[in-house]
């Protein structure tokens, strides 16, 4: 593998050196070739790879015969998003209960009509109780 330094430009020439070699995999090899991998985790490391491919080519062809959007939706709210009812985790997040399980009322998931995580019913336990 070769590349030319142009003007005394190493930068430039350093940054198409990492180009060619992210492309050639050898990045990739490395970090394999980082520790031991038995011959199962390799067999279910390449099967996982390869539906990852075929979804994506599947994916691909989809999109180009304008069967899906170009660009997925992004999820918006749950758990490490922004906004919504109930998004922050805080005591006073999404209601007057607010935490992972107690509250009044406020989002939250599998929240039944109470705030939080997995609290049912609205229990009346003011404030957060982990």
């Amino acid at each position: 593998m070769q590349v030319l330094v142009r003007d005394n430009n190493v930068d430039q020439a350093l940054k198409a050196l990492k180009k060619k070699l992210q492309r050639e995999g050898v990045f990739r090899e490395m970090k394999l070739r980082g520790h031991f991998e038995k011959p199962s985790e390799k067999r279910a490391r390449e099967k996982a790879e390869a539906v990852r491919r075929a979804r994506k080519l599947a994916r691909k062809k989809l999109q180009r015969e304008g069967l899906l959007p170009s660009k997925p939706a992004t999820a918006r709210g749950g758990p490490g998003g922004k906004g919504g009812p109930g998004a922050g985790r805080g005591p006073g997040a999404g209601g007057a209960g607010g935490g992972f399980r107690g509250g009044q009322s406020g989002g939250g998931f599998n929240s039944g009509s109470g705030g939080g995580f997995n609290s049912g019913s609205g229990s009346s336990s003011g404030g957060s109780s982990f």
